[in-house]
């Protein structure tokens, strides 16, 4: 799940004096340059949080890859050089973590904790267990119930295209991710494609806005006054806690009655449990609840908004859309016996989908907390400073990509194609564990929605390009979107 979050920080940042650090022509980060901004409020009155990246990247092309934002309690570092944004991603979780204030927030609302916003050996047991639970083997497992997923979302489509009905796009997609993270991942069948929406969905959504937007305040109003939206949060992770209690209770039940579960788990929450259950894992089973909230929060968002932007720029790029096209009818003409071979033989596909989370990443910011003096680049920061890892640059002097503003899904078959200019899922020992799963579940969708139909538009409500709108992920506004079927 990407980290979206602005806390407060240090304003003055004294220069540092560990041993080699004083060697460098170090500046400090009142140092730097940055957007003006008012008295007391610095530049708190220019942030939209909905589209508080685009704001920040307007300001790189500016102030340049390194600059200081000042809000009323101090300032924060702003990075957009992908060197200099690895450097911190993989320096997480020694030197860097994520922000205090979000554990805070999730503390105070009382979450489960899991691997997201967990910390040191904690979150070292837990990410042993969540890559055991996601690694490629245990995944090609649970390749045909993905598939068979698919095909349900393919005959909701089928029949919108028989009848020529608009599909609510992002709707329809987070459909289908959370189909594949409840019955793939947790061993549960939820049919949300054919039988509606399950209710927790909408709790889901109501989580990842509301704690998104408590972490971007910057005075924690809901302790002293609490609005419906307050309410309805504290409700919504509620019912989520309890619904992740009953999936784990179940998978507990499953495997005391079937002791083989244990040793081939046929899904990802037995597979926790009996990761948890090893000797010396250090993991809890709350942990392991932890860890079913957070697979649920991310695997329905950031998947169904890669998947919407993906087919969005297709359908803006007809040549790419065709070759696209072509490509899945010689390899995967339908989902009758799909195998991850044909998928693995899908390389224009592939490059399509880089290309996409290049232009359109999940996270479009990472922010990181300093655990100690460090420096980034040539700035000296202090312990508790916020830095903001901006995640793309689409501007016109990119060092590492041509026209990097066009969709060229060309530029990934090329051997001299920068790969680690781009970081969708982050990046060093914190990168996000479901990448695998991820890749498989846009690569499938697609090869369906590729093989069985056209598509005959897409539309915003107002007929233009959508809009990026960011909570915990960046997705497009509602798109419309029309199908015909192919012969």
């Amino acid at each position: 799940m990407p980290d979206t979050t602005v806390p407060d920080a240090n304003a003055h940042q004294p220069p540092a004096t560990d041993t080699g650090v004083t060697t460098l022509a170090l500046r400090r980060l009142a140092d730097l340059p940055g957007p003006r901004g008012l008295p007391l409020l610095g530049n708190l009155h220019q942030f939209d949080l909905r589209r508080l990246h685009q704001t920040m990247e307007t300001w790189a092309r500016q102030h340049g890859p390194a600059y200081r934002v000042n809000v009323p309690t101090g300032a924060f570092l702003v990075v957009a050089d992908p060197d200099l944004v690895g450097k911190v991603l993989r320096e997480r979780p020694d030197t860097f973590r994520r922000p205090a204030v979000l554990a805070a927030v999730a503390a105070e609302l009382g979450a489960m904790p899991g691997v997201f916003d967990s910390e040191g050996a904690a979150w070292r047991n837990q990410r042993r267990m969540v890559m055991q639970a996601f690694a490629p083997q245990a995944v090609k497992a649970y390749f045909p119930s993905l598939v068979e997923v698919a095909r349900r979302l393919q005959r909701r489509w089928e029949d919108r295209a028989d009848t020529g009905q608009a599909i609510d796009l992002g709707a329809d997609l987070r459909l289908y991710a959370i189909d594949i993270i409840a019955g793939l991942a947790f061993g549960t069948e939820v049919n949300t494609i054919e039988m509606g929406e399950h209710p927790v969905q909408r709790h889901l959504d109501a989580i990842l806005q509301g704690v998104a937007r408590r972490t971007m305040m910057p005075f924690p109003y809901w302790r002293y006054v609490k609005l419906p939206a307050d309410r309805r949060l504290e409700r919504s992770i509620a019912v989520l806690r309890d619904a992740v209690i009953d999936l784990v209770a179940q998978a507990r039940e499953r495997m005391r009655l079937d002791p083989q579960r244990a040793a081939n788990p046929p899904n990802m929450l037995e597979a926790m449990l009996a990761a948890a259950a090893e000797d010396n894992s250090g993991v809890t089973e709350a942990e392991v609840a932890g860890n079913v909230s957070t697979m649920l929060l991310a695997g329905e968002d950031t998947t169904s908004n890669s998947l919407a932007w993906l087919i969005w720029l297709l359908q803006q790029h007809p040549d790419a859309l065709q070759r696209a096209r072509e490509e899945v009818l010689h390899c995967v003409p339908s989902l009758d016996a799909l195998t991850m071979e044909q998928l693995g033989q899908l390389d224009f596909l592939d490059a399509c989908v880089h290309e996409s989370m290049r232009l359109k990443p999940a996270a479009p910011f990472i922010s990181a907390e300093a655990l100690a003096r460090t420096t980034v680049g040539d700035v000296a920061i202090d312990k508790g400073t916020i830095v903001v890892c901006l995640m793309r640059d689409t501007s016109p002097n990119n060092p590492h990509f041509e026209n990097a503003a066009q969709f060229d899904p060309g530029r990934w078959l090329q051997d001299a194609v920068n790969r680690k200019a781009v970081m969708p899922f982050g990046a060093g020992p914190r990168i996000c564990p479901g990448r695998y799963l991820a890749l498989l579940e846009i690569k499938v969708a697609m090869a369906m929605l590729l093989a069985r139909f056209d598509i005959a538009s897409i539309d915003t409500a107002h007929g233009g390009e959508p809009d990026e709108r960011v909570a915990f992920a960046m997705s497009p506004e509602t798109l419309h979107m029309r199908l015909r079927l192919r012969d």
